[in-house]
Protein backbone atom coordinates (compact mmCIF):
# COMPACT_ATOMS: atom_id res chain seq x y z
CA UNK A 1 0.00 0.00 0.00
CA UNK A 2 1.17 3.33 -0.45
CA UNK A 3 2.14 5.42 2.26
CA UNK A 4 1.11 8.69 1.47
CA UNK A 5 2.48 10.47 4.96
CA UNK A 6 6.01 8.53 4.67
CA UNK A 7 6.29 9.81 0.55
CA UNK A 8 5.19 13.04 1.83
CA UNK A 9 7.64 13.81 4.55
CA UNK A 10 10.58 12.06 2.33
CA UNK A 11 9.89 14.46 -0.31
CA UNK A 12 9.78 17.70 2.23
CA UNK A 13 12.79 16.64 3.64
CA UNK A 14 14.26 16.33 -0.26
CA UNK A 15 13.12 19.57 -1.06
CA UNK A 16 14.92 21.45 1.91
CA UNK A 17 18.54 18.94 0.93
CA UNK A 18 17.98 19.90 -2.38
CA UNK A 19 18.10 23.68 -1.64
CA UNK A 20 20.83 23.52 1.12
CA UNK A 21 23.04 22.25 -1.61
CA UNK A 22 21.81 24.37 -4.58
CA UNK A 23 20.49 27.22 -3.34
CA UNK A 24 20.90 28.06 0.38
CA UNK A 25 18.21 30.90 1.01
CA UNK A 26 16.68 30.74 -2.20
CA UNK A 27 13.01 30.65 -2.90
CA UNK A 28 11.07 28.03 -4.64
CA UNK A 29 9.67 29.71 -7.75
CA UNK A 30 6.26 27.25 -8.56
CA UNK A 31 4.11 27.99 -11.70
CA UNK A 32 0.55 27.73 -10.84
CA UNK A 33 -2.66 26.73 -12.73
CA UNK A 34 -5.09 25.95 -10.61
CA UNK A 35 -4.94 22.15 -10.94
CA UNK A 36 -3.43 19.58 -8.53
CA UNK A 37 -0.08 19.07 -9.65
CA UNK A 38 1.14 22.77 -9.39
CA UNK A 39 -1.10 23.34 -6.02
CA UNK A 40 0.83 20.19 -4.48
CA UNK A 41 4.10 21.32 -5.46
CA UNK A 42 3.87 24.62 -3.48
CA UNK A 43 2.17 22.91 -0.74
CA UNK A 44 5.56 20.91 -0.18
CA UNK A 45 7.47 23.47 -1.02
CA UNK A 46 5.63 25.43 1.43
CA UNK A 47 6.21 22.89 4.08
CA UNK A 48 9.83 22.59 3.52
CA UNK A 49 10.63 26.10 3.09
CA UNK A 50 8.37 28.29 4.71
CA UNK A 51 5.57 30.29 2.84
CA UNK A 52 8.34 33.45 2.74
CA UNK A 53 10.78 31.40 0.39
CA UNK A 54 8.05 30.42 -1.79
CA UNK A 55 6.64 32.81 -5.16
CA UNK A 56 3.73 31.89 -6.89
CA UNK A 57 3.53 32.96 -11.04
CA UNK A 58 -0.18 32.91 -12.28
CA UNK A 59 0.09 32.86 -15.92
CA UNK A 60 -3.01 33.14 -17.77
CA UNK A 61 -3.53 33.63 -21.53
CA UNK A 62 -5.59 36.23 -21.93
CA UNK A 63 -9.29 34.99 -20.02
CA UNK A 64 -8.36 32.07 -17.87
CA UNK A 65 -11.68 29.83 -16.90
CA UNK A 66 -10.57 28.74 -14.23
CA UNK A 67 -7.96 31.23 -12.73
CA UNK A 68 -10.07 31.43 -9.38
CA UNK A 69 -8.83 28.27 -8.70
CA UNK A 70 -4.66 29.43 -8.68
CA UNK A 71 -5.59 32.51 -6.76
CA UNK A 72 -7.71 30.02 -4.20
CA UNK A 73 -3.98 28.53 -3.63
CA UNK A 74 -1.92 31.20 -3.39
CA UNK A 75 -4.31 32.75 -0.77
CA UNK A 76 -4.88 29.50 1.17
CA UNK A 77 -1.11 28.96 0.98
CA UNK A 78 -0.44 32.37 2.15
CA UNK A 79 2.43 32.95 -0.47
CA UNK A 80 3.73 35.91 -2.67
CA UNK A 81 2.40 35.85 -6.42
CA UNK A 82 2.26 37.71 -9.37
CA UNK A 83 0.17 37.31 -12.06
CA UNK A 84 1.71 37.39 -15.78
CA UNK A 85 -0.37 37.61 -18.74
CA UNK A 86 1.26 35.82 -21.71
CA UNK A 87 -0.96 37.03 -24.49
CA UNK A 88 0.33 39.13 -25.94
CA UNK A 89 3.92 37.66 -25.69
CA UNK A 90 2.33 34.56 -27.21
CA UNK A 91 0.63 36.91 -30.09
CA UNK A 92 3.95 38.96 -30.85
CA UNK A 93 5.30 35.96 -31.66
CA UNK A 94 3.06 33.95 -33.69
CA UNK A 95 2.73 36.90 -35.59
CA UNK A 96 6.49 37.57 -36.27
CA UNK A 97 7.18 33.75 -37.49
CA UNK A 98 7.11 34.37 -40.99
CA UNK A 99 4.59 30.94 -41.41
CA UNK A 100 2.22 29.45 -40.10
CA UNK A 101 2.42 27.05 -37.32
CA UNK A 102 1.63 24.10 -37.45
CA UNK A 103 -1.38 23.31 -34.55
CA UNK A 104 1.18 21.48 -32.49
CA UNK A 105 3.45 24.47 -32.65
CA UNK A 106 0.59 26.96 -31.27
CA UNK A 107 0.02 24.17 -28.72
CA UNK A 108 3.25 24.19 -27.38
CA UNK A 109 4.40 27.87 -27.80
CA UNK A 110 1.96 28.58 -24.69
CA UNK A 111 3.75 26.07 -22.17
CA UNK A 112 7.04 27.47 -23.10
CA UNK A 113 6.35 30.68 -22.69
CA UNK A 114 4.77 30.33 -19.34
CA UNK A 115 8.85 28.58 -18.30
CA UNK A 116 10.53 31.10 -19.57
CA UNK A 117 8.66 33.55 -17.67
CA UNK A 118 9.15 31.29 -14.47
CA UNK A 119 12.72 31.48 -15.62
CA UNK A 120 12.63 35.05 -15.44
CA UNK A 121 11.08 35.76 -11.77
CA UNK A 122 13.25 33.07 -10.86
CA UNK A 123 16.69 35.10 -11.86
CA UNK A 124 15.17 38.21 -10.48
CA UNK A 125 13.88 36.61 -6.85
CA UNK A 126 16.96 34.60 -6.01
CA UNK A 127 14.99 31.45 -7.53
CA UNK A 128 14.67 27.97 -8.12
CA UNK A 129 12.19 26.73 -10.43
CA UNK A 130 9.87 23.96 -9.59
CA UNK A 131 8.98 21.32 -11.86
CA UNK A 132 5.47 20.34 -11.62
CA UNK A 133 4.92 17.38 -13.70
CA UNK A 134 3.93 13.92 -12.17
CA UNK A 135 5.04 9.88 -13.07
CA UNK A 136 1.77 9.75 -15.00
CA UNK A 137 2.11 12.62 -17.09
CA UNK A 138 5.87 11.80 -18.09
CA UNK A 139 5.21 8.13 -18.84
CA UNK A 140 3.15 9.17 -21.66
CA UNK A 141 4.44 11.95 -22.41
CA UNK A 142 1.80 14.85 -21.80
CA UNK A 143 3.82 17.03 -21.07
CA UNK A 144 6.09 20.12 -23.00
CA UNK A 145 9.99 19.43 -23.24
CA UNK A 146 11.51 22.85 -22.48
CA UNK A 147 7.78 23.77 -21.13
CA UNK A 148 6.34 22.30 -18.42
CA UNK A 149 8.85 19.64 -18.39
CA UNK A 150 11.58 21.85 -17.73
CA UNK A 151 12.44 23.26 -14.21
CA UNK A 152 15.85 23.19 -11.53
CA UNK A 153 13.96 20.35 -9.05
CA UNK A 154 11.41 17.96 -10.06
CA UNK A 155 9.27 16.91 -6.29
CA UNK A 156 6.49 14.65 -7.79
CA UNK A 157 7.83 13.08 -11.34
CA UNK A 158 8.23 9.74 -9.92
CA UNK A 159 3.98 9.89 -8.33
CA UNK A 160 1.60 9.12 -9.95
CA UNK A 161 -2.03 10.60 -9.77
CA UNK A 162 -3.66 8.69 -7.81
CA UNK A 163 -0.47 9.31 -5.17
CA UNK A 164 -0.02 12.98 -5.92
CA UNK A 165 -4.32 12.82 -4.59
CA UNK A 166 -3.24 10.98 -1.50
CA UNK A 167 -0.37 13.47 -0.79
CA UNK A 168 -2.56 16.29 -1.77
CA UNK A 169 -5.52 15.42 0.52
CA UNK A 170 -2.74 14.99 3.24
CA UNK A 171 -1.15 18.44 3.20
CA UNK A 172 -4.63 19.42 3.80
CA UNK A 173 -5.23 21.13 0.24
CA UNK A 174 -9.04 22.27 -0.33
CA UNK A 175 -10.68 18.98 -1.73
CA UNK A 176 -11.92 21.35 -5.27
CA UNK A 177 -8.37 21.48 -6.30
CA UNK A 178 -6.85 18.11 -5.59
CA UNK A 179 -9.86 16.40 -7.29
CA UNK A 180 -10.25 18.67 -9.92
CA UNK A 181 -10.72 17.53 -13.65
CA UNK A 182 -6.95 17.83 -14.76
CA UNK A 183 -7.68 20.07 -18.04
CA UNK A 184 -4.29 20.89 -20.21
CA UNK A 185 -5.86 24.35 -20.48
CA UNK A 186 -4.40 24.56 -24.19
CA UNK A 187 -6.89 22.54 -26.37
CA UNK A 188 -9.96 22.69 -24.32
CA UNK A 189 -10.13 19.01 -23.72
CA UNK A 190 -9.98 16.69 -20.34
CA UNK A 191 -6.48 15.31 -19.99
CA UNK A 192 -8.39 11.67 -19.98
CA UNK A 193 -10.65 12.83 -23.24
CA UNK A 194 -6.50 13.68 -25.20
CA UNK A 195 -5.13 10.69 -24.28
CA UNK A 196 -7.65 8.13 -24.58
CA UNK A 197 -7.47 6.17 -21.20
CA UNK A 198 -8.19 7.24 -17.33
CA UNK A 199 -5.49 7.86 -15.23
CA UNK A 200 -6.95 5.34 -13.33
CA UNK A 201 -5.94 3.14 -15.78
CA UNK A 202 -2.78 4.06 -16.56
CA UNK A 203 -1.89 4.60 -12.93
CA UNK A 204 -2.40 1.04 -12.08
CA UNK A 205 -0.70 -0.14 -15.57
CA UNK A 206 2.29 1.81 -14.30
CA UNK A 207 2.64 0.17 -10.88
CA UNK A 208 1.29 -3.38 -11.24
CA UNK A 209 1.55 -4.13 -15.38
CA UNK A 210 -1.91 -4.67 -15.29
CA UNK A 211 -4.25 -3.80 -17.68
CA UNK A 212 -7.88 -4.76 -18.88
CA UNK A 213 -8.28 -3.17 -22.09
CA UNK A 214 -5.13 -4.64 -25.03
CA UNK A 215 -6.04 -1.39 -27.09
CA UNK A 216 -5.22 1.17 -24.70
CA UNK A 217 -2.26 -1.03 -23.58
CA UNK A 218 -0.78 -0.21 -26.90
CA UNK A 219 -1.64 2.79 -26.95
CA UNK A 220 0.06 3.38 -23.44
CA UNK A 221 3.33 1.43 -24.66
CA UNK A 222 3.51 3.37 -27.85
CA UNK A 223 3.59 6.82 -25.99
CA UNK A 224 5.68 5.39 -23.32
CA UNK A 225 8.15 4.33 -26.59
CA UNK A 226 8.02 7.47 -28.81
CA UNK A 227 8.38 10.16 -25.45
CA UNK A 228 11.54 8.60 -23.79
CA UNK A 229 14.04 11.52 -25.21
CA UNK A 230 11.74 13.87 -23.30
CA UNK A 231 13.03 12.38 -19.97
CA UNK A 232 16.65 12.24 -20.99
CA UNK A 233 19.95 14.37 -21.03
CA UNK A 234 20.05 15.97 -24.48
CA UNK A 235 22.49 13.40 -26.23
CA UNK A 236 25.91 15.04 -26.66
CA UNK A 237 28.78 14.33 -28.93
CA UNK A 238 31.94 13.44 -26.96
CA UNK A 239 34.96 13.67 -29.33
CA UNK A 240 38.20 11.57 -28.56
CA UNK A 241 40.63 14.28 -28.71
CA UNK A 242 44.43 13.61 -28.13
CA UNK A 243 46.84 16.05 -27.92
Amino acid sequence: MFNAKKVKDECVNWIRDFFEENGKGCNAIVGISGGKDSSIVAALCVEALGKDRVIGVLMPCGEQSDIDMAKLLVSHLGIKHYVVNIKDAVEGLTNSIPFDLSPQSRTNLPPRIRMSTLYAVSQSHNGRVANTCNLSEDWVGYSTRYGDAAGDFSPCSHLTVAEMKEIGTLLGLPDVLVHKVPIDGLCGKTDEENLGFTYAELDRYIRTGEIDDLEKKEKIDRLHKINQFKLELMPAFEPEIEY
